[in-house]
């Protein structure tokens, strides 16, 4: 198993696997029978092929006698130091030292350290936002951000074209209520001068802060006030008609939430590259629903207009998708599924992908059976709804302030950072760069607090847990990276020299083989990562690398280190882990600060 540069960097899972299905199909067996995984005893092997236990069968002989066919004529291999047969027809393997290194040395040589972007990259949209305009980022909207953020990261490493979108709830209620609070308090404004021909002022006549008190003051009146609510009502039929004043200040709520949500959402360190509106798909409603009835997809029931998205083999009652209510307005769904036939016209997507709660799947299940039942999407589109889990307090229940209401992103933020600082009021740095500090390691606890757990499932927001320096959290592996970037730093010092890339030897010991082998996944976790859509298996990667380094720092006196071969080989070792954790950390939408 030669390796050559220039060619394209294959996994070293699939060069081994080549090379024990080539003894298999040599010694007369089927090549689906060369599986080779990492082995689940860590202790006795690094990988394992149980393809002679499957091959029995068909070949009506021992297991243990195909296992040690295949063995026989990988004896001599270079590739392995040890591959053994074990009853009753287990292939364990252990790579050769010289092969594992110069593995490792090609991958630190290569673009994106030998993970291939993809030959046929795929235009993808990623919703994963969905805040409502008007009001302030809480708790809710974290998971939906980060875990989305992540995703698009990881498919554009591979090589995708991919969009991420905000989708902002902008075209409900919420605007009437909020114009005809307004209006109630200001009713001198221009915006309610109908005879006003002029041009709307361009500065905006509130700020977030007064946004974020008119509309839950508007809401919990109009429950009280019948007229107050049909009143509002009236509003958001007349801006969704189109009246001048009531548009202006529509764009004035609009601008002004956009750049406060653009604020927080910075702070996270997530970045979309639309910010569509639900009022962007209003436009394309007209002729989906004409299309729809025309093409004898939907047809009225009860008043209603509604298409039939039950199949033969549900288990469990799957409720028409609704197009438009009785009395001829639309719903969440027309929205939806309009947005869907504008992104089909502005991206030609071959898939959608929706980061949402996972209390919404009847709904989005309903939404793509209706799309691709009335076609208005392709057969080959890949529609997905990735759900989230909830993060909960620990009481276990939905996470709230103190005085149990609903807390804002903004404040969980300052909470986490202000709790970093705190750790770190002993170091010898100033106060603003102990700051900066504290605001990358603290969004670094939070997010890995919440991406290291697998997205549909809930889990406990634990400030003392994710802020630990400790044990399996962001801070941890930031804090792996520092240490990296400081030994390199006194060997720059003492060598006098920049560091170049050096050959790196086969390894001395097993902590060295240790941090080889981790080094030496990273091309297959990232494919996997992003075929499941799953950012804890980065999270779980560069926690297992973090800990394999500590153990190689801890038995190696890297600095110390006499032969000055070994010590060059060592230092493009750590090179190698710094460079690839701190990628893996950036495709979670992090960043190590330079000292900690």
């Amino acid at each position: 198993m030669q390796l050559h540069m220039g060619e394209s960097m294959k996994k070293i899972i699939d060069m081994i696997k080549e090379e024990v299905t080539e003894a298999f199909v040599k010694a007369g067996y089927e090549e689906r029978y060369g599986m080779v995984t990492v082995s689940n005893r860590p202790d006795l092997c690094q990988y394992q092929c149980n393809g002679a236990l499957a091959a029995a069968k068909q070949y009506k002989k021992a297991p243990i006698m195909i296992a040690n066919e295949v063995v026989d004529l990988l004896k001599e291999s270079k590739s392995f130091s040890d591959i053994s047969a074990i009853a009753p027809g287990f292939i364990n393997i252990i790579l050769s030292d010289a092969f594992l290194a110069s593995y490792v040395e090609n991958m630190a040589k290569e673009d994106k350290y030998g993970c291939e972007e993809v030959k046929a990259p795929q235009s993808i949209v990623v919703d994963y936002g969905g805040p409502n305009i008007a009001k302030p980022l809480h708790v809710g909207h974290l998971r939906s951000a980060i875990i989305g953020e992540s995703i698009k990261r990881l498919g554009r490493f591979l090589g995708h074209k991919v969009v991420g979108d905000a989708h902002l709830g902008d075209w409900g209620l919420q605007m009437g209520l909020i114009i005809t609070e307004c209006k109630k308090r200001n009713p001198q404004w221009v915006y309610f001068d109908d005879a006003f021909e002029g041009e709307y002022p361009s500065e905006p006549p509130f700020t977030m802060a007064e946004l974020e008190e008119i509309y839950p003051y508007a809401n919990a009146y109009s429950k009280e006030h019948p007229e107050y609510k049909e009143e509002a009502q009236n509003a958001t039929f007349l801006l969704q008609s189109g009246k001048r004043g009531y548009k202006a200040l529509w764009n004035h709520i609009l601008n002004v939430s956009v750049n406060d949500l653009k604020k927080n959402y910075t702070k996270l360190n997530v970045e979309f590259d639309l910010w569509k509106k639900e009022s962007d798909a209003q436009p394309y409603i007209p002729d989906m629903v004409k299309y729809m009835k025309e093409e004898g997809y939907a047809y009225v029931s009860d008043g209603a207009l509604v298409v039939d998205v039950k199949e033969e083999t549900d288990k469990k009652e799957v409720p028409p998708c609704m197009i438009l209510k009785s009395d001829g307005a639309t719903l969440y769904n027309t929205t939806d599924l309009a947005t869907i036939v504008e992104r089909v016209k502005l991206f030609q997507p071959d898939a959608i992908t929706y980061v949402v709660d996972k209390r919404q799947e009847l709904y989005f299940e309903q939404v793509f059976r209706c799309a691709k039942k009335t076609k208005i999407v392709g057969e080959d589109v890949k529609l997905t709804f990735l759900g989230f889990g909830t993060m909960n307090g620990k009481d276990g229940k939905p996470f709230k302030t103190r005085e149990g209401g609903v807390m804002r992103l903004e404040t969980l933020i300052e909470s986490i950072t202000n709790a970093v600082y705190e750790k770190m009021t002993d170091r010898d740095m100033s106060e603003e760069e102990a700051k900066e500090v504290a605001r990358k390691v603290g969004v670094a606890a939070l997010k890995y607090g919440d991406l290291s757990n697998q997205a549909s499932k809930d889990y406990v927001f634990d400030l003392e847990r994710f802020t630990s320096f400790e044990g399996n959290t962001g801070p941890y592996i930031l804090y792996t990276i520092v240490r990296i970037k400081s030994i390199l730093a006194k060997y720059k010092e003492k060598a006098g020299k920049d560091l170049e890339q050096l050959a790196i030897l086969p390894a001395s010991n097993e902590s060295e083989t240790g941090l080889m082998l981790g080094i030496s996944k990273f091309n297959d976790m990232v494919e996997t990562a992003f075929a499941e859509h799953a950012p804890h298996k980065v999270c779980q990667y560069i926690y297992d690398l973090s800990n394999a380094f500590a153990r190689f720092y801890h038995e190696n006196k890297i600095i110390g280190e006499e032969n000055k071969e070994r010590q060059e080989s060592w230092i493009s070792l750590i090179t190698v882990t710094k460079g690839i954790l701190e990628t893996c950390v950036d495709l979670l939408g992090m960043e190590a600060p330079d000292r900690m």
